[in-house]
Protein backbone atom coordinates (compact mmCIF):
# COMPACT_ATOMS: atom_id res chain seq x y z
CA UNK A 1 0.00 0.00 0.00
CA UNK A 2 2.79 1.97 0.66
CA UNK A 3 4.41 1.40 -2.85
CA UNK A 4 1.54 2.72 -4.52
CA UNK A 5 0.84 5.57 -2.47
CA UNK A 6 4.14 6.88 -3.68
CA UNK A 7 3.54 6.15 -6.89
CA UNK A 8 0.20 7.94 -7.26
CA UNK A 9 2.24 11.33 -5.79
CA UNK A 10 4.97 10.90 -8.10
CA UNK A 11 3.12 10.01 -11.48
CA UNK A 12 -0.01 11.91 -12.00
CA UNK A 13 -2.39 9.68 -13.94
CA UNK A 14 -3.15 10.49 -17.25
CA UNK A 15 -6.30 12.46 -17.32
CA UNK A 16 -5.16 14.53 -14.21
CA UNK A 17 -3.21 17.43 -14.50
CA UNK A 18 -0.71 18.39 -11.40
CA UNK A 19 -2.37 21.20 -9.43
CA UNK A 20 0.04 23.66 -9.27
CA UNK A 21 0.65 23.63 -13.37
CA UNK A 22 -2.98 24.36 -13.41
CA UNK A 23 -2.67 27.23 -11.39
CA UNK A 24 0.29 28.48 -13.47
CA UNK A 25 -1.65 28.05 -16.88
CA UNK A 26 -4.15 29.30 -15.54
CA UNK A 27 -2.88 32.51 -14.37
CA UNK A 28 -1.39 32.89 -17.81
CA UNK A 29 -4.67 33.69 -19.43
CA UNK A 30 -6.15 35.19 -16.74
CA UNK A 31 -6.09 38.87 -17.45
CA UNK A 32 -6.88 39.81 -14.20
CA UNK A 33 -3.93 38.36 -12.24
CA UNK A 34 -1.79 41.46 -14.19
CA UNK A 35 -1.07 40.49 -17.08
CA UNK A 36 -0.26 42.76 -19.46
CA UNK A 37 -2.80 43.17 -22.17
CA UNK A 38 -1.28 42.91 -25.70
CA UNK A 39 -1.83 46.25 -27.75
CA UNK A 40 -2.51 45.39 -31.23
CA UNK A 41 -2.20 48.87 -32.15
CA UNK A 42 0.43 50.97 -30.45
CA UNK A 43 -0.95 54.37 -31.63
CA UNK A 44 -2.15 55.04 -27.61
CA UNK A 45 2.39 54.50 -26.92
CA UNK A 46 2.69 56.62 -29.83
CA UNK A 47 0.03 59.41 -28.98
CA UNK A 48 1.23 59.87 -25.03
CA UNK A 49 5.11 59.75 -26.50
CA UNK A 50 3.80 62.61 -29.46
CA UNK A 51 2.40 64.69 -26.47
CA UNK A 52 5.96 64.56 -24.88
CA UNK A 53 7.10 65.46 -27.89
CA UNK A 54 5.27 68.15 -28.51
CA UNK A 55 5.01 69.51 -24.98
CA UNK A 56 8.88 69.69 -24.89
CA UNK A 57 9.13 71.73 -28.46
CA UNK A 58 6.88 74.17 -26.97
CA UNK A 59 8.75 74.54 -23.73
CA UNK A 60 12.10 74.80 -25.63
CA UNK A 61 10.47 77.60 -27.97
CA UNK A 62 8.71 79.33 -24.83
CA UNK A 63 12.66 79.38 -23.22
CA UNK A 64 14.42 80.56 -26.73
CA UNK A 65 11.71 83.41 -27.04
CA UNK A 66 12.45 84.33 -23.62
CA UNK A 67 16.03 84.02 -23.65
CA UNK A 68 15.99 86.60 -27.26
CA UNK A 69 13.57 88.79 -25.36
CA UNK A 70 15.72 89.15 -22.57
CA UNK A 71 19.30 89.65 -24.57
CA UNK A 72 17.37 92.69 -26.38
CA UNK A 73 16.20 94.23 -22.86
CA UNK A 74 19.88 94.06 -21.66
CA UNK A 75 21.52 94.98 -25.45
CA UNK A 76 19.06 98.18 -25.36
CA UNK A 77 19.84 99.11 -21.75
CA UNK A 78 23.41 98.68 -22.38
CA UNK A 79 23.01 101.06 -25.12
CA UNK A 80 20.29 103.32 -23.17
CA UNK A 81 23.71 103.51 -20.75
CA UNK A 82 25.92 104.79 -22.97
CA UNK A 83 23.95 107.28 -23.87
CA UNK A 84 22.81 108.58 -21.08
CA UNK A 85 26.71 108.94 -20.25
CA UNK A 86 27.16 110.21 -23.34
CA UNK A 87 24.02 112.93 -23.02
CA UNK A 88 24.40 113.68 -18.71
CA UNK A 89 26.53 116.67 -18.65
CA UNK A 90 24.46 118.04 -21.57
CA UNK A 91 22.39 119.95 -19.16
CA UNK A 92 24.53 121.38 -17.06
CA UNK A 93 27.50 122.00 -20.07
CA UNK A 94 24.31 124.60 -21.18
CA UNK A 95 23.93 126.20 -18.09
CA UNK A 96 27.53 126.19 -17.91
CA UNK A 97 27.76 128.15 -21.36
CA UNK A 98 26.04 131.43 -19.79
CA UNK A 99 28.74 131.34 -17.42
CA UNK A 100 30.85 131.17 -20.26
CA UNK A 101 29.45 133.98 -22.18
CA UNK A 102 29.92 136.52 -18.61
CA UNK A 103 33.48 135.86 -18.79
CA UNK A 104 33.46 136.10 -22.73
CA UNK A 105 32.03 139.86 -21.94
CA UNK A 106 34.36 140.74 -18.89
CA UNK A 107 37.14 140.05 -20.77
CA UNK A 108 35.80 141.97 -23.68
CA UNK A 109 34.77 144.62 -21.25
CA UNK A 110 38.24 144.56 -19.04
CA UNK A 111 40.26 145.95 -22.27
CA UNK A 112 39.29 149.20 -21.91
CA UNK A 113 38.04 149.12 -18.27
CA UNK A 114 40.83 151.54 -16.13
CA UNK A 115 39.38 150.86 -12.97
CA UNK A 116 40.08 147.58 -10.81
CA UNK A 117 37.09 147.60 -8.30
CA UNK A 118 34.74 147.27 -11.77
CA UNK A 119 36.39 144.29 -13.16
CA UNK A 120 36.30 142.54 -9.02
CA UNK A 121 32.82 143.61 -9.02
CA UNK A 122 32.75 141.51 -12.31
CA UNK A 123 34.16 138.85 -11.22
CA UNK A 124 32.33 138.11 -8.18
CA UNK A 125 29.42 138.54 -9.82
CA UNK A 126 29.68 135.75 -12.55
CA UNK A 127 31.65 133.67 -9.52
CA UNK A 128 28.48 134.09 -7.66
CA UNK A 129 25.99 133.36 -10.83
CA UNK A 130 27.97 129.84 -11.61
CA UNK A 131 27.98 128.76 -7.85
CA UNK A 132 24.22 129.67 -7.72
CA UNK A 133 24.05 127.17 -10.61
CA UNK A 134 26.23 124.59 -9.37
CA UNK A 135 24.22 124.55 -6.05
CA UNK A 136 21.06 124.34 -7.97
CA UNK A 137 22.03 121.05 -9.48
CA UNK A 138 22.87 119.32 -6.25
CA UNK A 139 26.49 121.05 -5.71
CA UNK A 140 27.40 121.99 -1.74
CA UNK A 141 31.26 122.77 -0.44
CA UNK A 142 32.82 120.58 2.18
CA UNK A 143 32.91 123.34 5.49
CA UNK A 144 36.25 121.71 6.34
CA UNK A 145 38.67 124.71 8.43
CA UNK A 146 38.08 124.52 12.44
CA UNK A 147 36.10 121.06 11.61
CA UNK A 148 37.59 117.57 13.70
CA UNK A 149 39.61 115.78 10.94
CA UNK A 150 37.57 113.41 9.20
CA UNK A 151 38.51 110.87 6.33
CA UNK A 152 34.92 110.44 5.08
CA UNK A 153 35.11 113.96 3.55
CA UNK A 154 39.21 114.82 4.14
CA UNK A 155 42.41 114.20 2.48
CA UNK A 156 45.58 114.95 5.04
CA UNK A 157 48.24 116.81 3.08
CA UNK A 158 50.71 117.52 5.86
CA UNK A 159 50.41 118.40 9.72
CA UNK A 160 51.96 121.16 11.48
CA UNK A 161 52.10 121.60 15.21
CA UNK A 162 48.67 123.31 16.41
CA UNK A 163 48.82 126.84 16.44
CA UNK A 164 46.40 127.01 19.35
CA UNK A 165 45.50 123.92 21.41
CA UNK A 166 41.90 123.67 20.88
CA UNK A 167 43.17 122.63 17.28
CA UNK A 168 44.63 119.54 17.76
CA UNK A 169 43.49 117.06 15.67
CA UNK A 170 41.08 119.64 13.99
CA UNK A 171 41.79 121.00 10.05
CA UNK A 172 43.91 123.82 10.29
CA UNK A 173 43.94 124.87 6.44
CA UNK A 174 41.92 124.09 3.97
CA UNK A 175 44.41 123.87 0.23
CA UNK A 176 41.71 122.59 -1.89
CA UNK A 177 37.94 122.59 -1.26
CA UNK A 178 35.83 119.45 -1.15
CA UNK A 179 32.21 119.22 -2.88
CA UNK A 180 29.32 117.02 -1.86
CA UNK A 181 27.17 116.72 -5.05
CA UNK A 182 23.54 114.74 -3.74
CA UNK A 183 25.29 113.93 -0.66
CA UNK A 184 27.82 111.79 -2.22
CA UNK A 185 31.49 113.26 -2.26
CA UNK A 186 32.86 114.13 -5.71
CA UNK A 187 36.23 115.58 -4.32
CA UNK A 188 37.52 115.12 -0.78
CA UNK A 189 39.17 118.49 1.13
CA UNK A 190 42.41 118.99 1.36
CA UNK A 191 43.74 119.76 3.97
CA UNK A 192 46.35 120.63 6.63
CA UNK A 193 46.14 119.22 10.16
CA UNK A 194 47.25 120.03 13.96
CA UNK A 195 49.12 118.10 15.62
Amino acid sequence: MKSEEINETIEPKDNQVPTENHEALSDEHNPEVGEPEVIADNTPLQSEEEKWKESAADWRDKYMRLYAEFDNFRKRSQKERVELLQTASSDVIKELLTVLDDFDRAVKANETVEDIAIVKEGFVLIHQKLYRQMEAKGLKPINATGEVFNTDFHEAITQIPAPTADLKGKVVDEVERGYVLNDKVIRFSKVVIGQ
